[in-house]
């Protein structure tokens, strides 16, 4: 084996290392916070409070730009939660399909004066109307200005002292709400708490609420049953002892409005608008001297629709990461600055190093072993330490989704276990490299400047 092709090996065997022992810390953490808020609902008095009609108000806000296959469901299934103090807040963000129309015959809304507070600058709101049958919703028709700035036309609408932002093909559980509040009741310096989102595309339906999952029989979708677990169990909660979460979901977050509007909402530029908020809200807070909590919640559960076509799933995995690197430009000031805590000091490095770079080494070190390889200048015995690394990262993936199953209860059937081990081996042996692609091609887009979201395909809901 030639010097060169020995350091270079020695270099992609470090950078997955690295890689490698930044999540082993994120496992441990989130082993640890998981047994905390275990032990924690244990003791369930406070949801007591959350059971009566003085509980905090709470605003869901539902941006939907040509959401006519699953806008009725989604709406049908916040408006029957079993929260005492809700209010629901759908927007049809300049909708070119029958979105406003299904909502507006399906729940028979008419339309009253568009009185409202103008917290943050929006798109023209062309009107606004509510049910005389349910007073809590609210729906707005407003023109097209992005998913940002239907956000923050709802914001400006909601009367609740705490929102939740959701998108309009996810489904909220029953109790959901409640469990998300504790960590606001816990503590006046929380601004923000994320849940765990599940896949609804395989979900049992009982009047419209979710009572049980089955595991996928495609094997695209079932790749994202296999690695939604990890993303949240481990990508989110394995942050909150450390201090560092920068994430909530767009599917399914509580912000409190008054931190909202202090930062100016959601940004409209920002194709990462979710995960770009929460960095913001941090960053002002440190720079005004004060501390701002966003936490990781695993019970409370929401189920979105994963896509189920390659095309689909490329165009959002290739937003999301270019969503990431905007992000980190854009609060690039905050990397390795002690003045922005741990957010500054351990979660910006690790997104960087671990999240933003780990496309260009893992591309870097496919193409020198198998060029390596192929001339000989490595023996194939070179590649025992890093296929020992990948082993590890398997078993990882499977003891995650052994841990959701248990404390959970995700999956009730035998088959149903021993499908989603199969995707387990599929995601990390298969759907791994293909995430690897579309970051690359998300890259490539960023580099030219381009921030267009591209068409997901919905299928809808079944319930």
């Amino acid at each position: 084996m030639s010097l060169a092709a020995l350091v270079l090996l020695w270099v992609v065997f470090v950078a997955v290392a690295v890689s490698l022992a930044a999540q082993v810390t994120l496992y441990i953490s989130a082993a640890i916070e998981l047994h905390r808020v275990r032990r924690r609902d244990r003791h369930q008095l406070w949801r007591r409070m959350l059971t009566s009609p003085l509980a905090p108000r709470i605003s869901v806000l539902v941006p939907a730009y040509n959401e006519s296959a699953s806008i009725v469901d989604s709406v049908t299934n916040l408006l029957s939660l079993t929260y005492p103090n809700l209010e629901v807040i759908a927007v049809s963000d300049g909708s070119t399909d029958d979105t406003l129309e299904r909502l507006t015959t399906a729940f028979n809304m008419a339309p009253v004066l568009p009185v409202f507070r103008r917290l943050i600058p929006t798109a023209e709101i062309k009107q606004l109307f509510r049910s005389p049958d349910d007073a809590r919703l609210v729906v707005v028709d407003k023109q097209n200005g992005g998913k940002a700035d239907a956000l923050n036309a709802a914001v400006n609408m909601a009367s609740g002292e705490l929102v939740c932002a959701i998108d309009a093909d996810t489904v909220v559980a029953h109790n959901a709400l409640q469990q998300l509040l504790a960590p606001f009741l816990a503590s006046n310096e929380t601004v923000a708490v994320g849940g765990t989102v599940r896949l609804v595309n395989t979900a049992v339906w009982s009047e419209s609420e979710v009572t049980g999952m089955r595991a996928p029989t495609r094997f695209l979708v079932g790749a994202q049953a296999a690695e939604y677990p990890r993303a949240f169990l481990v990508g989110r909660l394995g942050w909150n002892p450390l201090g560092g979460n920068l994430i909530i979901s767009g599917a399914f977050g509580v912000f409190r409005k008054s931190a909202l509007a202090e930062v100016g909402g959601y940004e409209h530029q920002s194709i990462g608008e979710d995960m770009e908020l929460v960095v913001r809200l941090r960053r002002a807070a440190s720079e005004r001297g004060r501390r701002a909590r966003v936490e990781f919640s695993p019970n409370p559960v929401a189920y979105t629709e994963a896509p189920a076509s390659l095309r689909t799933l490329a165009r959002q995995r290739n937003r999301w990461f270019r969503g990431l690197l905007d992000v980190l430009v854009r609060h690039r000031r905050m990397v390795f600055n002690p003045r922005y805590g741990s957010a500054g000091m351990i979660a910006m490095p690790y997104f960087v190093v671990v999240e933003a770079l780990s496309p260009i080494v893992e591309a870097f070190g496919l193409m020198f072993v198998l060029v390596a390889l192929a001339i000989g200048s490595i023996p194939p015995s070179a590649l025992v330490p890093i296929a020992v690394l990948y082993l590890i990262s398997i078993c990882a993936s499977y003891a995650v989704v052994i841990t959701d199953d248990l404390v959970f209860e995700t999956y009730h059937r035998t088959r149903d276990r021993v499908r989603l081990a199969s995707y387990v081996l599929f995601e990390q042996i298969v759907f791994r490299p293909l995430t690897l692609v579309w970051r690359l091609w998300g890259l490539w887009l960023f580099l030219q400047g381009r921030t267009e979201w591209g068409k997901h395909d919905r299928r809808g809901l079944t319930t």
